[in-house]
């Protein structure tokens, strides 16, 4: 169900979006709770073995999306110390609970390993002497799983692909044999696992599958070596439609099959997934209302009160997301720039564009917000950041208020 146009009126479930963006104002995010639990369970209901979903906080990070999917058995892949205090919060089972992350702190590795997570996946030898010198200070053992790069090409944007040697990630599929026995040997380590994700909004499941054949074989090579696993943590990635001309991405029953299929020597074997844009990315609209129309020369201009700092995708990437007016049939189509009030050429949802005029005090909605939307939001242009709203069939919540000027200077000092 989610977003439907019902008389030519975008609805979210059973709610006119018009009525939420006139009591809570705009911008404003809005999510559909019933497309986040459908996505889940078409998720779960894909693999026949046994398998963890560990829904990746970094997509959407508001505490109410979590607890949605944790209360459905979700567990959560987080990246650093303030998503695993959000999972934690949001009722989130710490033994479903995967930290990935090149930079982990001391800290953060104290408070994983405090909290008896699942696993810390580690991305260098560095961080894995890091984490049993934490491990030996606690006198626990740090169940750890290295996330290995396979050097498989997502065939994605460059911002997003992981798995490629020239990236940060991982480590190399050529050292982390040897990476291995190192940690073997390490009095406060246990070996729990093996990771690797090789990049997002994948719309092709062939990579993944790649990859996965790839680590299969390492795993099998180290346990000649006596290293048995316990998890294999297959990241996540799986794309959404964006843009329905061109977004084709494989079935969730496709990828799940591939995956099971390069892992089938492996059947004891926890699956740990880590869905993310997947689970929430089609499940949100970022609604906007129109300020100023302008025209430079021959260039359009629809001005809307929703910025870089609101949805930086479009100025980042260069990400397409499709616009309309929350009420269509009214007006002639044209082909503007749709642009914020932020003080940057960058500043813009979308580049000639067409698009069904909207007149000054209308509103608009941004489709496919639900991930990377609000979660990279920023206060640029001392802007306060956008309020969140989720809808629950004919009822709908405020789960975070919007920001106030107070907001804005909270913590500073003259």
């Amino acid at each position: 169900m989610g977003f439907q146009y019902i008389d030519n009126e975008l609805y979210v479930e059973n709610v006119k979006v018009e009525d939420i963006a006139k009591d809570v104002k705009t911008p404003v995010y809005i999510y559909s709770k019933q497309h986040f639990e459908e996505q889940f369970k078409k998720f779960d209901e894909a693999f026949s073995r046994k398998h963890c979903i560990s829904f990746a906080v970094k997509a959407n990070s508001n505490l109410s999306v979590i607890n949605t999917f944790a209360k459905l058995g979700s567990g959560a892949d987080i990246v650093s110390k303030g998503e695993l205090f959000r999972a934690l919060k949001a009722n989130i089972e710490p033994s479903k609970i995967v930290f990935s992350g090149v930079a982990k702190t001391k800290d953060e590795i104290k408070y994983a390993i405090e909290n008896e997570i699942m696993m810390l996946n580690l991305e260098s030898t560095d961080e894995l002497y890091a984490v049993n010198d934490v491990a030996k200070s606690l006198n626990k053992k740090a169940r750890i799983a290295f996330r290995v790069n396979p050097d498989v090409d997502p065939k994605t944007h460059p911002y997003i692909s992981t798995g490629l040697k020239k990236n940060k990630f991982g480590i190399p599929y050529e050292e982390a044999f040897d990476a291995y026995l190192k940690a073997k040997e390490l009095d406060n380590i246990e070996i729990y696992g093996v990771q690797f994700h090789i990049g997002s909004q994948l719309l092709d499941s062939t990579p993944i599958y790649d990859a996965s054949v790839k680590v299969a074989n390492l795993m099998k090579e180290l346990l000649l070596k006596g290293i048995e696993f316990k998890a294999v943590d297959v990241g996540g990635g799986l794309g959404i439609v964006y843009d329905k001309q061109k977004d084709n991405p494989p079935s969730v029953e496709i990828y799940a099959k591939q995956v099971e299929e390069a892992f089938k020597d492996f059947e004891d074997v926890l699956l740990v997934c880590e869905p993310g844009r997947f689970l929430v990315g089609n499940g949100g609209i970022m609604v906007t209302k129109v300020v100023y129309h302008k025209k430079n020369v021959n260039k359009n201009f629809i001005i809307v009160d929703a910025g870089m700092n609101d949805l930086i995708r479009p100025s980042l990437y260069g990400a397409f997301q499709e616009i309309q007016p929350i009420k269509r049939g009214q007006n002639e189509k044209i082909v503007c720039d749709v642009v914020g009030p932020i003080c940057e050429t960058s500043d813009f949802l979308a580049r000639d564009y067409e698009i069904e005029d909207a007149q000054n005090g209308d509103y608009l909605a941004v489709f496919s917000s639900g991930a990377y939307g609000f979660t990279m939001s920023s206060n640029y242009n001392s802007r306060a950041k956008a309020a969140e709203v989720m809808v629950d069939g004919n009822d709908y919540k405020i789960i975070r208020q919007r920001e106030n000027l107070e907001d804005l200077i909270k913590g500073e000092t003259l």
